[in-house]
């Protein structure tokens, strides 16, 4: 054999060579080579969707419907199926809302298959191929926390003052776009919880508490701000909002709502002037209770004295009040304060949702001890609203005031869980004043009230975000 053959015919070999290396090196380290793919390729079964549903049959099927759209919508897309949980159907403790105490649940059922929890509320759209996008930008191995980024502009009481130097330092999620943890995060969350003897206090806004527990005073991670987790549809979102006030139909008739205000003589001159000149007008029956009658408002006495503090045996003496023959049958009923702001066209708006023949207990939702199984509770100054069928409940049990001047919201919390009632919560209703919240976010809201006339002018905020500009003849 030439020099020459030999040399082809080495390269020939080599070639073959080279070419069963590379088919067996396929061959032998296919499922090893996927599996590292998958490690940093995140598909739809890799991430979990929880939807922050509620109790409240209303919401149950509203949950229950944005489940079905993700899945059918998985079907299309043909690219796998996420673990998809309804918050409320989690376990049987209503505090589940608050998220630390569902957080090791969630781990125990789902946290050693899953690379990524995904948050969102009911009425929050999800594009799942977008959503994938933007997952596989981060490590799923590292610690994230994820979300559209809101912050306060100044320190604010819902928040404890917290970064008063510098609120605008600290970012918490809009939870409306929906907010992800990475599974590394879960789990040491997890393990914290597990571990820690969490204080057992209040819980007034999830989405600011929840940032801080996750920051740990700089141990934890910040929240990193994504673009495509959106409130407003746009091009290349992954989420958009649609309402929390939705269109169920023509609104409550304004005789289907009794409000009743709570007041006492230091404020008739000053507070209930206020709620004559913007939303009394609103009003089909309306009475003040106050701890004096004055005609000239007029006022009722319920034959209970006024308090510093709570105002339970007050509140106690308006429900007997709202069952009994002196005022006209409702079937809703609306408590607030003297100081309180409200939309009530809005108001009845939002209750044809809900079925008056349901206990039904709906406001700003604020927890006592949820860590510790504790309960939550409709704040008052922000509205409570009560279903005749809830009213009723309440006052044939045996619960009820420890004290006249206990606070009122808190028992009523405490009854409704104690006889299985959910408390029904809707950011719409405010217990703070405008400036307590994140403009961004109360700017795309249709609130439905708001608290105290601390150093603001209580007309001007309720002609600004409450006053309809449009005709509310149909309302």
């Amino acid at each position: 054999m030439s020099h020459r053959d030999m040399f082809y015919g080495c390269r020939l070999v080599a070639v073959l060579l080279i070419c069963l290396d590379v088919f067996a090196g396929d061959k032998h380290t296919g499922p090893d080579h996927a599996a590292e793919r998958r490690k940093h390729s995140v598909e739809l079964e890799d991430v979990m969707i929880v939807i922050q549903s509620q109790r409240n049959s209303y919401h149950a099927r509203r949950s229950g419907q944005r489940k079905v759209e993700i899945l059918q919508q998985a079907a299309r897309l043909g690219q796998g199926v996420p673990v998809i949980v309804l918050l409320h159907e989690l376990s049987q403790y209503e505090g589940d809302w608050s998220i630390l105490p569902a957080l090791p649940r969630l781990f125990v059922k789902y946290g050693h298959s899953a690379s990524w929890l995904f948050f969102i509320e009911e009425e929050t759209k999800v594009t799942l191929s977008a959503l994938l996008e933007v997952l596989n930008r981060y490590p799923a191995q590292e610690e994230w926390f994820l979300g559209k980024r809101l912050h306060d502009n100044e320190a604010s009481i819902i928040h404890h003052y917290a970064f008063s130097e510098d609120p605008s330092s600290f970012s918490y999620p809009d939870t409306t776009a929906g907010w992800a943890l990475s599974a590394p995060l879960l789990k040491r969350l997890t393990e914290r919880i597990r571990s820690e003897n969490l204080k057992s206090d209040f819980t007034i806004d999830l989405k600011h508490e929840i940032a801080l527990f996750i920051w740990e005073e700089g141990h934890g991670p910040k929240l990193t701000a994504v673009p495509e987790f959106c409130t407003q549809p746009r091009d290349g979102c992954a989420t958009a909002f649609t309402t929390y006030l939705p269109d169920c139909g023509h609104p409550v008739s304004k005789n289907d709502v009794f409000v009743a205000v709570k007041t006492c003589q230091k404020f008739h001159s000053d507070r209930v002037p206020v709620v004559k000149a913007t939303w009394e007008k609103e009003s089909g029956f309306l009475e003040y209770y106050s701890d004096v009658t004055d005609a000239s408002i007029p006022t009722v006495s319920l034959g209970v004295s006024n308090t510093e503090r709570g105002h339970c045996g007050k509140t106690f003496a308006i429900l007997r009040r709202f069952l009994g023959k002196a005022v006209p049958k409702a079937d809703w009923l609306l408590i607030v304060d003297d100081d309180t702001l409200i939309s009530l066209p809005r108001l009845r708006q939002l209750l044809r949702c809900y079925d008056p023949k349901e206990a039904v207990s709906l406001g700003e939702r604020y927890g006592y001890g949820l860590t510790q199984k504790g309960y939550s509770y409709t704040t008052g100054g922000g509205g409570m609203v009560l279903s005749r069928t809830a009213v009723s409940r309440l006052l044939s049990s045996s619960c009820g005031c420890y004290s006249d001047d206990a606070p009122d919201d808190m028992v009523l919390g405490r009854c409704f869980t104690t006889l299985g009632v959910p408390i029904t919560h809707s950011p719409l209703f405010h217990q703070a004043r405008p400036d307590d919240y994140s403009e961004e976010m109360i700017s795309t809201q249709h609130a439905i009230s708001f608290h105290k006339h601390w150093n603001v002018d209580p007309v001007a905020v309720y002609r600004y975000w409450l006053q309809d500009t449009r005709p509310r003849d149909e309302l």
